[in-house]
C-alpha cells in the first residue's frame, strides 16, 4: 500500500507509535501491548501496523528495531526533505533554531521576510527577503513551506509558495488556506490544541465537584 492510499488519520497515528518504540527496549512487541500503552483500540493498532510492516507474527508480534525502520521509511523520515520558511518572527526563528526536526527528516533550508534583510538566524540559518524566494525554491528543488507569517498574510504567502513550484505545506497560521488540487496543507493550530486541553481541564473540574 502506497502513502497516497492511507488516510491523513493513520498517517497522524504513525509517530505516535514510532515515539512510543523510541521510548522502550523490549526486543518485540506485539500490537496489543503497543495498543494498551497508548490507550488505543488493538483493532486499529493492528490495522496501522499492517499498512507498513509485514514483520508482525503470531505470538512474538514486532521486531521492534524493524518496525521502528518500517515506520521511518514509510513516513520517509529516512530521506530528509528540504523545505523553506516564511516569516521570520520569534516563532519562525524558533523552528529554525530546533535540531529536533532532524530526526523526522525535516531540513529547513532558509527563512524568508518581507521585512527582513538577509542576515542569520542565532543557529546560522540564513534569512533572506520575499524576492529571493522563488530563485532560492527553484534552485534548490524545495517542495515544502512551513508558514509562519500572520493569519492576515497567510494566503497571499500560500500563493507565492505553490507558484514556486511547492507542493506540502505546514502552516502555523490560523487561517484557512485556499490551495489547488495536489496541494497538501498540514495545519498546526495551536488555539485548537489549546481549546482540547482546556476542554478536557474542565471536565475533570466538574467531575470532582
Amino acid at each position: 500500500m502506497t502513502k497516497n492510499e492511507i488516510s491523513k488519520t493513520v498517517l497522524k497515528r504513525l509517530p505516535g507509535y514510532l515515539a512510543y518504540l523510541k521510548t522502550i527496549s523490549t526486543t518485540n512487541i506485539s500490537a496489543t501491548a503497543l495498543a494498551a500503552a497508548l490507550g488505543m483500540g488493538e483493532v486499529q493498532v493492528r490495522k496501522d501496523l499492517a499498512m507498513v510492516s509485514d514483520g508482525g507474527r503470531p505470538k512474538t508480534g514486532y521486531q521492534r528495531e524493524s518496525l521502528i525502520d518500517d515506520i521511518e521509511q514509510f513516513l520517509g523520515y529516512d530521506n530528509t526533505t528540504d523545505a523553506v520558511l516564511i516569516g521570520a518572527g520569534k516563532l519562525g526563528q524558533a523552528l529554525c533554531g530546533y535540531s529536533g526536526f532532524e530526526a523526522y527528516g525535516l531540513n529547513i533550508l532558509a527563512a524568508f521576510d518581507n521585512n527582513a534583510p538577509a542576515s542569520h538566524t542565532q543557529e546560522g540559518k540564513p534569512i533572506y527577503p520575499m524576492e529571493e524566494l522563488e530563485n532560492f525554491c527553484k534552485s534548490n528543488k524545495v517542495l515544502m513551506g512551513i508558514i509562519t507569517v500572520p493569519a492576515q498574510h497567510a494566503q497571499e504567502v500560500c500563493n507565492q509558495l505553490i507558484a514556486c513550484g511547492i507542493k506540502a505545506i505546514w502552516s502555523f497560521a490560523t487561517s484557512h488556506l485556499e490551495v489547488p488540487e495536489g496541494i497538501l496543507v498540514q495545519y498546526e493550530n495551536m488555539a485548537t490544541s489549546l481549546a482540547v486541553l482546556s476542554m478536557h481541564l474542565q471536565a475533570q473540574i466538574k467531575e470532582k465537584k
